[in-house]
């Protein structure tokens, strides 16, 4: 017997995509799926046992986060998830996310739109939203009873898992029409590739199994194809639904399988095959093609049946030899803790790598490590053709960059690839997980290189995404003062920046923005607006019941006398501050009973005076003050005090007192006469 799979058999780069992002996102949220997140059962069922729902109606809810199918959805569940401030996870095909732009654009330019699908595919339910009136077309002979008008101007999308000769003759039929129409192919080249792979199978083999969920549609193309070229052509959920009295022992079995298909399935399907044993109690066809004795060289790649695991962590591995094989502990993982029984136990079948067929003491030397090794290359080196974002740790800073660990293998992390923005200190980056994209693959240097750039633009715009679908303005958050600038602060929400700006990081006067914040505070913060198109987030540090506004015509009732500081003078008068965060204008008017030509003839900055409250306007913010009113009423005491200060002269400093004034010559006094003595 031979059997053979197709290379491209099962998950598509779509569903590959929103599988993981379910699995992913299930460990740490309450998810459910509107509708099935892919149609295959075996799938779907295993995350209903890990707590992913179903739905059909988001009234149903229950503080869900909710995941959009692969297939998409109307136009109308988006907008419903919105407007309720749901948060989800938007898992639609990049292919069909395309098509539902192109019908959006036919609809804003006033073209009609044609769709060639499944009228009751999700898919193209999903499509008709965006551009309402859509013709829907299943086939060419749908397509021809359309009663076209040639005033109209048509754009043609099709479903991404049409069939592809059956697109162009559709396509042809149109355009012979001499309509005025745009033809897009939006198949998706994955389908294609997959769907002309199939063909070529089937017409080399006897017979043909295509596995795939009785919904898929992708499947039951496939499924046409192929019958169309092996008539031993069978469409099975999985390979246990197969008749195995259809097979001989001679066949040439092709296996291939839709993109809603778990790899799992296919894989199964290939070892059932292998292990077959028809209802006559024959061989099995692994024994057919090999009836000797298992002959083993170094190098070899083997299955083999653990046996046991001893107390030294080396593993007895049974390969059908006339030896047993042994793998050392060292040969199972490079790290010591680990506990092998937690790695394998008996009865498993494991894949081995000979290292050596005869050790000295007549056992086979085994290596699965290698083994582990060679996956887990070829893995990434799917994921680097792929351009399949693969998960890893980063373990150690180098030179030039970053050492991650993904999937056992060492892989260089550069220090401009780590994230959008210039990070200064790569040490922050130690010990954390994070999803990577293969950059660089070259298997025989052993050189990968990985990087998140693009995909932290990508998980910075989702987490935006879901930080406007569920913050409004008035909420208060908490935060990490990212950076600061002259004109504010920069807090960090959680992979999200908002700014306070610096007027509102105090009811008072600030200067500078450090005298208040500094990197590294946390901060509760209140949402003041939010501007989703420019993705501005505008942020207030100020306590709403601090607000020095509060109350404010009780504090200070009209008539009130009461002290303040000027702060600021102007041509028109002067601000007072009351309190911090409360000035009021002393206008030119009220500062002195004489004419004052300008305020700083009478006023200083930092003057305490004493001013009446004339007006209050709360709804503008606006106090007036009188400084005037003020003086005079004042009480006999109060003027007599300032009167006295007013007479007292200035005493001035030392340094102020003038110098005595040095004459150009002082005068001698004149010598007394001298008389001579007797003596003399």
């Amino acid at each position: 017997m031979e059997v053979r799979v197709a290379k491209t058999a099962g998950f598509c780069f779509g569903v590959t995509r929103a599988v993981n992002a379910v699995y992913e996102a299930c460990r740490t949220e309450k998810l459910c799926t509107y509708g099935p997140l892919i149609n295959n059962k075996v799938l779907t069922d295993d995350l209903s046992r890990k707590g992913v729902r179903i739905v059909s109606d988001l009234s149903v809810l229950d503080g869900e986060t909710v995941v959009v199918r692969s297939h998409g959805a109307p136009k109308e569940v988006f907008e419903e998830l919105e407007h309720r401030g749901v948060k989800h996870i938007d898992c639609t095909c990049p292919h069909v996310k395309k098509i539902h732009k192109l019908a959006a654009q036919s609809q804003e330019s006033g073209r009609q739109l044609l769709i060639l699908g499944d009228p009751l595919h999700p898919e193209v339910i999903g499509i008709k939203s965006y551009a309402k009136g859509s013709i829907v077309a299943s086939d060419l002979e749908e397509l021809k009873s359309v009663n076209f008008a040639y005033n109209i101007k048509y754009d043609l999308v099709v479903q991404t898992t049409y069939r592809h000769e059956h697109f162009s003759e559709a396509a042809n039929y149109l355009k012979n029409l001499g309509l005025d129409i745009i033809i897009w192919d939006t198949i998706c080249s994955a389908t294609m590739v997959r769907q002309i792979e199939a063909e070529a199978l089937a017409k080399e083999m006897d017979v043909m199994i295509i596995l795939g969920d009785p919904l898929s549609s992708n499947t039951d193309k496939l499924h046409q194809i192929c019958k169309q070229y092996c008539k031993r052509t069978f469409r099975v959920e999985s390979i246990h639904n197969l008749l195995l009295n259809i097979l001989n022992s001679d066949d040439k079995i092709g296996i291939t399988a839709g993109a809603s298909t778990p790899l799992a399935i296919t894989e199964e399907a290939v070892n059932f095959m292998s292990d077959l044993e028809n209802t006559n109690g024959n061989q099995s066809f692994e024994e057919m093609l090999d009836e000797s004795i298992v002959t083993l060289h170094t190098g070899d790649i083997v299955k083999g049946t653990v046996i046991q695991v001893n107390s030294g962590g080396e593993v007895s591995v049974n390969l059908n030899y006339k030896s047993d094989g042994i793998i050392p502990k060292s040969e199972i993982t490079s790290d010591p803790a680990v506990d092998v029984n937690d790695v394998v136990k008996s009865g498993d079948v494991i894949d081995v790598y000979v290292v050596r067929v005869n050790d000295g003491d007549g056992n086979v030397l085994l290596s699965k490590r290698k083994i582990d090794s060679q996956k887990n290359y070829t893995e990434l080196e799917e994921a680097y053709t792929n351009k399949t974002p693969v998960s890893g740790k980063i373990i150690e800073q180098v030179k030039g960059g970053l050492i991650a660990m993904i999937n056992g293998l060492r892989v260089f992390v550069p220090s401009s690839q780590i994230s959008n923005r210039y990070v200064e200190d790569l040490s922050v980056f130690k010990g954390k997980e994070f999803n990577f994209n293969i950059l660089d693959f070259d298997r025989s240097r052993k050189r990968i290189v990985a990087g998140r750039k693009e995909l932290s633009v990508i998980e910075q715009n989702q987490r935006k995404e879901e930080f406007f679908s569920n913050v409004q303005a008035g909420q208060k958050l908490e935060g990490v003062v990212s950076r600061i600038a002259a004109f504010g602060a920069f807090v960090d929400l959680g992979g999200v920046d908002g700014l306070i700006h610096i007027s509102e990081l105090s009811w008072g006067r600030v200067r500078k923005v450090s005298d208040v914040l500094k990197e590294g505070d946390h901060v509760k913060v209140t949402v003041l607006d939010l501007n989703k198109e420019k993705g501005k987030i505008s942020l207030s540090l100020k306590d709403v019941d601090g607000n020095p506004w509060n109350n404010v015509a009780d504090k200070y009732p009209h008539g009130k006398i009461i002290q303040g500081k000027v702060v600021r003078i102007v041509p028109f008068g002067a601000f007072v501050e009351i309190e911090p965060g409360l000035d009021g204008l002393v206008h030119i008017s009220q500062i002195a009973h004489k004419h004052v030509a300008k305020p700083e003839d009478e006023l200083s900055i930092g003057d305490i005076i004493r001013v009446k409250v004339t007006e209050i306007d709360e709804t503008n913010k606006k106090i007036s003050l009188s400084k005037k009113e003020a003086d005079g009423m004042m009480t006999t005491e109060e003027k007599a005090e300032a009167e006295l200060k007013a007479e007292i002269p200035t005493v001035p400093t030392p340094e102020e007192f003038p110098a005595d004034p040095v004459p150009e010559e002082i005068p001698l006094p004149d010598a007394p006469e001298v008389i001579p003595t007797e003596e003399a």
